[in-house]
């Protein structure tokens, strides 16, 4: 990829990012100077890493030639920093393609995990509550903090639907690609002949909504307190203090009964119905990407089968970038890195694809 265009393209916004950081002025508006100042940062050590890549292809040329030189002596040591160069250099080309795609504006979000039993009845609720464990480890891993707001608890001892936060660093920008239908194969624990059962769950991951993203008008919501029930306990079951708001304009509702208060309650269903809200808005600005990006990224569609968790084969398979690993069982524990990064680079090159159709 021919990166010149592009790295004038940033010096000018260097030089006019600068510009701003100077004006009268510019500390006033607090989020708006964080992001130009994020800006500036992103675009500085993206020509830090341009000046590094060219200074290397240069020393590389010269490091060949000297290797050639009648000088013994020093021809010997050129060619000692050939390999040492020639390693250096890809690794910084990635680097920089890497910087040069926009960042994603949720990036830097805490998630709003919602996992629902599909079709599959008792097995379903169960895959569902597996999904939520494997979450969970994969949460313990990077050091994230995760906050219940809302389960229904099945009766065999899963879930019929599990809302939690996920804080920490990057959380968005790692599950992101998780949004859209799971679906397991296996032999569940009632089966007497060993026949495969299939069975589903959809995940939908959205980035944290803040009030000033979406505005909830009082006249708007609907909110109604309503009894708690099924599984949770003896308080839970004897007290008013689930909350159910419902969006008008929209007909979305949010069920919270979780919390011990009333107050609580309606804290956490409004913190989802903003996330609920905030994903609505993303999945229609998602429209204006290519079909891959949008299916790879999940986009919150809860039609797409993403993925095929077969117990009996310890296979696991991303139908969006045809990936298979025979590792189903580390994946269970949280171990999703390989996958993830594998992700990562299919939505970077379609990225670039992107990128480089806008400048042509």
């Amino acid at each position: 990829m021919d990166f010149e265009p592009l790295i004038e393209k940033k010096k000018n916004q260097l030089a006019g990012l600068e510009s701003s950081m100077a004006a009268p002025g510019f500390y006033d508006d607090a989020d708006k100077a964080t992001a130009v100042t994020r800006e500036y940062n992103r675009t500085g050590k993206l020509l830090k890493l341009w000046q590094e890549f060219t200074q290397a292809k240069v020393d590389l040329l010269e490091n060949k030639e000297l290797a050639s030189s009648d000088d013994p002596e020093m021809a010997e040591m050129a060619a000692e920093e050939i390999p040492d160069l020639e390693e250096k250099i890809p690794r910084l080309e990635q680097e920089i393609t890497i910087a040069l795609l926009p960042p994603d504006p949720a990036e830097e979000r805490d998630v709003i995990v919602e996992i629902r039993a599909g079709t599959g009845g008792d097995e379903a609720s169960l895959f569902a509550g597996d999904l939520y464990r494997m979450y969970s480890r994969l949460s313990e891993k990077g050091n994230w903090k995760v906050e219940l707001l809302e389960a229904s608890p099945s009766e065999v001892g899963g879930f019929k639907e599990v809302v939690f936060k996920a804080s920490g660093e990057e959380v968005y920008n790692i599950l992101k690609y998780e949004s859209g239908v799971h679906r397991v194969q296996r032999v569940p624990d009632t089966e007497t002949q060993g026949r495969i059962h299939t069975s589903t769950a959809t995940v939908a991951m959205m980035p944290e909504a803040r009030e000033i993203d979406v505005v909830l008008k009082p006249d708007e919501l609907h909110i109604q307190a309503t009894r708690s029930g099924g599984p949770g306990g003896q308080h839970v079951n004897t007290t008013d203090s689930a909350v159910q708001v419902t969006h008008l304009p929209t007909g979305l509702m949010v069920k919270c009964q979780d919390g011990r208060s009333q107050g609580k309650n309606k804290e956490k269903a409004l913190q989802i119905l903003r996330a609920k809200l905030l994903e609505r808005k993303k999945r229609e600005e998602e429209e204006k990407y290519s079909s891959h990006r949008r299916n790879l990224i999940g986009s919150g569609g809860r039609e797409e089968k993403i993925r095929t968790y077969n117990f009996p084969q310890n296979r696991l398979t991303d139908h969006r970038i045809g990936y298979t690993g025979y590792n189903l069982d580390q994946v269970m524990e949280g171990n999703l890195e390989e996958l993830f990064d594998k992700l990562r680079v299919s939505e970077m090159e379609e990225r670039l694809h992107e990128l480089e159709a806008e400048l042509t």
